[in-house]
C-alpha cells in the first residue's frame, strides 16, 4: 500500500493512461479524484476502483474552463481539507489536424494549447494551495516526446508539451522549498484509445513498419507502463527527485 491514506488528484482519468493511473493508485491505498470532461467514463472509472476494494470519487470538468477547475479545486478543499497528490494527465492529440504553423488552423492550436498547456496550468494554480495543507506533496506532470525532440506536422501538440517540460522545471524550483515536487513523465507510442483513432486508424499508417524500425523495443507502450512511473512518482521511493523529465518511449526519441 504505496499511497496509503494518501488523496490523489487524475486529470483525465476516465481513459487511457489516466484510467490504468486511477487503478493502479487505488489499488495502492489511495483515494483517488477522478477528473474527466466525460462525466460517464469518470463514473465508470470510480466504480472499477471501488468494485476492487479501492476508494474514489469521480468529477465532471473541462481543465481547459478556467473556472471549472477552479470550482471543483474548491469543491475538493470543502470535501477533503487537502491533496497529497496532483497528476495533470489530461491531454489531446489531435493527428492529422495537427499541422505545420503556416497550415495550421487557429482553432486546432488554441484547443490543443487550452486542454494541454493552460489546463495543467489551471490545475496547478488551484492545487498547490491543496497540497500546502498536507504539508507537501507531488506534482506529476504529461509531456511526450514532442516536447523533448521536433517532430514535423505537429506544431500545437509540440508547443504544448515543450511548455509542459518547460513548466515542470519552473515549478520543482518554485514549490520545491515547500516540501512540493513535480516531475514529469514524457511517454511516446502508449497504445490508448487516442492514439488509436488520432495514428492507427490512418489509413496512411504503416504499424508494421513502425514496430519493425521506429521503436527499439518493437512494440507498444502500455498504459500501465505509464501508470507503474507515475505511481514511483507519487510514492516516497521517489522523494529527492525534483524537475526531473522521465522519458519514457521505448527508446524512440534516441534511435
Amino acid at each position: 500500500m504505496r499511497l496509503e491514506n494518501k488523496i490523489a488528484v487524475i486529470t483525465g482519468a476516465g481513459s487511457g493512461i489516466g484510467l490504468a493511473a486511477a487503478e493502479l493508485f487505488g489499488s495502492e491505498g489511495a483515494t483517488v479524484l477522478i477528473l474527466d470532461k466525460n462525466g460517464d467514463s469518470a463514473t465508470a472509472a470510480k466504480k472499477k476502483i471501488v468494485d476492487a476494494g479501492g476508494r474514489a470519487e469521480a468529477y465532471r470538468v473541462d481543465v481547459a474552463d478556467w473556472q471549472a477547475v477552479e470550482a471543483v479545486f474548491a469543491r475538493l478543499a470543502r470535501d477533503y481539507g487537502g491533496i497529497d497528490v496532483l497528476y495533470n494527465n489530461a491531454s489531446v492529440f489531435f493527428g492529422e489536424k495537427d499541422a505545420a504553423i503556416e497550415t495550421l488552423e487557429a482553432e486546432v492550436l488554441e484547443t490543443i494549447l487550452r486542454i494541454n498547456l493552460f489546463g495543467l496550468m489551471y490545475c496547478t494554480k488551484y492545487a498547490i494551495p491543496l497540497l500546502r495543507k498536507r504539508g507537501g506533496g507531488v506534482i506529476i506532470n504529461t509531456s511526450s516526446s514532442c516536447g523533448l525532440i521536433g517532430i514535423p506536422n505537429c506544431d500545437a501538440y509540440s508547443a504544448s508539451k515543450g511548455a509542459t517540460v518547460a513548466l515542470t522545471r519552473s515549478f520543482a524550483v518554485e514549490y520545491g522549498p515547500e516540501n512540493i515536487r513535480c516531475n514529469c513523465i514524457a511517454p511516446a507510442a502508449i497504445l490508448t484509445p487516442m492514439v488509436y483513432e488520432s495514428d492507427l486508424n490512418k489509413p496512411t499508417f504503416d504499424e508494421q513498419k513502425f514496430l519493425s524500425t521506429g521503436t527499439p523495443l518493437r512494440r507498444w507502450g502500455k498504459p500501465e507502463d505509464i501508470a507503474n512511473i507515475a505511481l514511483f512518482l507519487a510514492g516516497k521511493e521517489s522523494s529527492y527527485l525534483n524537475g526531473a523529465i522521465i522519458v519514457a518511449d521505448g527508446g524512440i526519441t534516441i534511435a
